[in-house]
């Protein structure tokens, strides 16, 4: 298997700290997705989207851990049912709002990554295929029922 970086991701955090923990609780962050230049034909059409996805590999992240304490939790947890960016594929999703397009450079709204984070792939957003109802959020339900059922998580930053 070969991955292949098309592009750096720009954001105004330099460390962990002080870097929201998801792009959903990033408003205001802005920043620049610098696509490398062979690359730029791929982004025909993609300003009538609002919002998309950026897949990008956690180069900074710790080494994977089988089992994390996630954020705001107390509790060790298995890895998988954490949102922990020390996997044994460091890949991360987040979906931000696009601002605009100049070239091949996406200005983009909601990061919640570190600067100059590998970019490995976009993905459209699209709300019939990536907005799903969840009924049960295992114990997420302690920490984040009121954010999940949209009454708001802002100012949820990352502490280490």
């Amino acid at each position: 298997m070969n991955l292949r970086r098309i592009g750096v991701i720009h954001s105004p955090h330099r460390e962990a700290a002080g870097t929201p923990v998801q792009s959903a609780l990033a408003a205001g962050v802005k920043g620049a997705v610098q696509v490398f230049p062979e690359y730029a034909g791929e982004l025909r059409d993609l300003d009538g989207f609002e919002r998309n996805w950026l897949a990008y590999w956690f180069d900074r992240a710790k080494s994977p851990q089988m089992v994390v304490t996630p954020y705001l939790d107390t509790t060790p947890r298995g890895l998988f049912a954490a949102r922990a960016p020390c996997r044994p594929n460091p890949i991360g999703p987040s979906s931000v709002r696009l601002l605009g397009i100049s070239g091949h450079v996406l200005y983009v709204d909601g990061l919640d990554l570190l600067d100059d984070t590998p970019l490995l792939d976009i993905k459209l957003f699209i709300p019939a295929f990536d907005t799903f109802e969840a009924k049960r959020i295992g114990y997420c339900a302690v920490h984040f029922g009121a954010a999940v059922a949209g009454g708001g998580a802002d100012g949820l930053l990352l502490d280490a």
